[in-house]
């Protein structure tokens, strides 16, 4: 049985929060729990405001980037763009193409080929991009090159300038004739840009060239309305698994309202299409798990160029055709991720059951699937885990971590063995030679169960609040979106109720999930769902606590709240 945790904040924290911001108990304490310095800061956390968020020139090089561009603006100079593949690439290029065109410059962008261009900025992808237009004045790296140092010189060999946008850790230094933007490298002392992805540090740039341009007394700066810009950014943030604190949040919790009542054809063809009702509102959820997968197909199996396109067109038709495009690509994605996926559980069950950091290779897994597979494995082990699958004589995948666990920490002691590795602590892409598996499965499990206790207990439960069934309604449900977008350092809340009886027979459904009904003191029903604990069935008639989610279920048009169960015990 999983113990359970609560540690009781303190009541003066709760009373003062519930007092001065004008919240009930259950949200102050939820509230108290996330550690700010004041209340003012607890304020703002509450009541996000975009004008509130700091002077993008604070970030080193930010000013630059600006107004280079800015130059290539007033000269008519040829722009190359290129992003990354996945959701934070593809929305980042999506916003600045975007902003550029806005003064009349039409930048050709590209994104990398998976299968033929490989990871990131590559002389490949480079050359393809520029034999486009025959050549660039500005080349801009999204996403990507915080460690493409060949491939930077390559870009300005062929009498390009170089901007670079980036979140990813960096290896080695980047040579100074290219103007990088990356807080990792160049850190202004400002903590909050060290956890912007790159969709934010473009929404940054965004803002340093409407600054540049407004005051080069350009006419079509001021009409330009930043908010509009951040259902992109909401997008990249959600699925990037960055801190949604500070800047992040901000960005997330209007973004996910303006893409609600985005104009952008594509993004409402790609909602409708995902099943996301955006006139009820977007949820983060609705990003992770409908969204951003259609994007990230594109990528994975064709072309995530696609994808930009699509968040850019304003042709009704077209948008929906390619919306439909992702869609089925997503369901090829989908087919391919599920063998993938049981073929890597069995073969850890067979042979990696007691290794901390997990690591699987399959000589004919899809090299753009590797990373969902990885993300599967570590949540249903609750361990780091890296999938790789073969191109040639190079094993290639990606590494998903868990919380505590930074991966690039874990990689460094093997990275002069890795053909080439880049990411961020919770993410990371890596290639190596397919002999050099094994040694790095070895290294892999003694590295992870460095920075673990080897001797510690399983993780607990943490159990945010106790709540009584009488207390959960609307009201509740209200304060609690408050709180939201929930995700790294500002965790989704786990309830806990006491002395539960559950008196209706439970309903198993597709054998591995079951629903549930609860009656509290005062009448009012409750409805919940247990997903995948079909096998893990309370008793009946028998006063058990539950620990649990609060959700909004939406069904055929009506809204009602629903209790998704985590656990379960007897009560004491």
């Amino acid at each position: 049985m999983r113990k359970w945790q609560y540690i009781e904040p303190s009541d003066d924290d709760v009373r003062k929060y519930s007092k001065s911001l004008k919240i009930g108990s259950t949200v102050a304490e939820l509230l108290a729990r996330l550690d700010f310095g004041s209340l003012e800061e607890a304020n703002r956390f509450l009541h996000p405001k975009l004008g509130e968020i700091a002077n993008p020139f604070e970030i080193p090089n930010l000013e630059t980037a600006a107004k280079r561009i800015s130059q290539a603006i007033d000269d008519g100079q040829k722009i190359v763009i290129c992003g990354d593949y996945d959701v934070d690439g593809t929305t980042s290029t999506a916003l600045l193409v975007a902003i550029i065109r806005e003064f009349e410059n039409y930048p050709h962008f590209i994104v990398p080929l998976r299968l033929e261009e490989g990871y990131g900025l590559s002389i490949k992808s480079a050359d393809r991009a520029m034999e486009h237009t025959g050549g660039s004045d500005l080349f801009i790296a999204l996403d990507c090159g915080t460690n493409s140092i060949e491939e930077a010189k390559h870009i300005i060999d062929r009498g390009s300038d170089l901007i670079i946008i980036d979140h990813h850790q960096a290896k080695s230094e980047m040579t100074e004739d290219v103007i990088l933007v990356n807080p990792h490298v160049s850190n202004s002392g400002h903590t909050g840009t060290m956890d912007l992805c790159t969709v934010g540090l473009v929404f940054k740039l965004a803002h340093a060239l409407l600054k540049v341009r407004r005051e080069l007394d350009d006419k079509r700066a001021f009409k330009i309305k930043l908010r509009d810009y951040l259902d992109f950014v909401a997008m990249g943030t959600v699925t990037d698994l960055v801190p949604l604190r500070g800047e992040n949040r901000t960005f997330a919790r209007i973004g996910l309202q303006v893409l609600a009542k985005t104009k952008r054809q594509g993004l409402k063809s790609l909602m409708k299409v995902s099943g996301v009702e955006a006139a009820k509102g977007v949820q983060p959820v609705d990003i992770s798990f409908r969204i951003g997968p259609r994007i990230n197909a594109s990528g994975r199996l064709a072309d995530a160029a696609l994808a930009v396109e699509l968040m850019l067109s304003k042709d009704k038709q077209y948008a929906m055709e390619t919306s439909l495009q992702l869609d089925c690509f997503n369901r090829e994605r989908q087919d391919i991720e599920r063998v993938m996926t049981e073929e890597a559980i069995e073969l850890i069950e067979k042979n990696q059951r007691d290794q901390a950091g997990l690591l699987v290779f399959g000589e004919e897994w899809h090299p753009g699937v590797v990373g969902i597979v990885a993300s599967r494995v570590s949540k249903s082990y609750n361990r780091p885990s890296i999938v790789l699958g073969r191109e040639g004589n190079l094993a290639k995948g990606s590494g998903r971590s868990v919380n505590g666990i930074n991966l690039v920490s874990a990689l460094s002691g093997f990275a002069d063995e890795l053909e080439s590795w880049g990411g961020h602590p919770m993410a990371v892409g890596i290639s190596l030679s397919v002999d050099k598996v094994k040694a790095f499965e070895d290294y892999f499990d003694k590295a992870i169960r460095k920075l673990m206790d080897a001797d510690a207990e399983e993780i607990p439960l943490e159990i945010s609040t106790w709540v009584k069934l009488d207390d959960i309604d609307s009201k509740l449900m209200s304060e609690i979106s408050l709180l939201e977008p929930f995700g790294m350092n500002n965790p989704e809340p786990i309830y806990a109720s006491k002395g539960i009886v559950l008196k209706k027979k439970l309903q198993v459904f597709k054998d591995l999930h079951f629903r549930f009904s609860l009656r509290s003191k005062n009448g009012k029903n409750l409805q919940g769902v247990a997903w995948k604990m079909a096998n893990n069935q309370p008793p009946l008639n028998t006063a058990i606590d539950i620990a649990y989610r609060i959700c909004w279920n939406v069904y055929a048009g009506r809204k009602t709240i629903q209790l998704e169960l985590v656990d379960w015990r007897l009560s004491r």
